[in-house]
């Protein structure tokens, strides 16, 4: 599965909006997303996962990229 996440770069800060991140990422689970990104230090907002129209609709987009974890 697909899953869309949006964070924030600094785990310190206070989440503000419009410094609101996303990447995409292939994983089982929603726990196993949150595993693969441990290492970076991200604060996670929100985990997404993508099907049917919508990932398909995100995959048209010129932004969306898999990131290798």
């Amino acid at each position: 599965m697909i899953y869309k996440v949006y964070y924030q770069e600094n785990l310190l800060q206070v989440p503000v909006r419009e410094n609101t991140k996303s990447i995409y990422v292939e994983a089982d689970s929603e726990r196993s997303v949150r595993a693969k990104l441990k290492d970076r230090a991200y604060n996670i907002e929100y985990v997404q996962r993508l099907e049917g129209i919508h990932l398909e609709y995100e995959q048209a987009a010129p932004h969306f990229e898999l990131e290798e974890v």
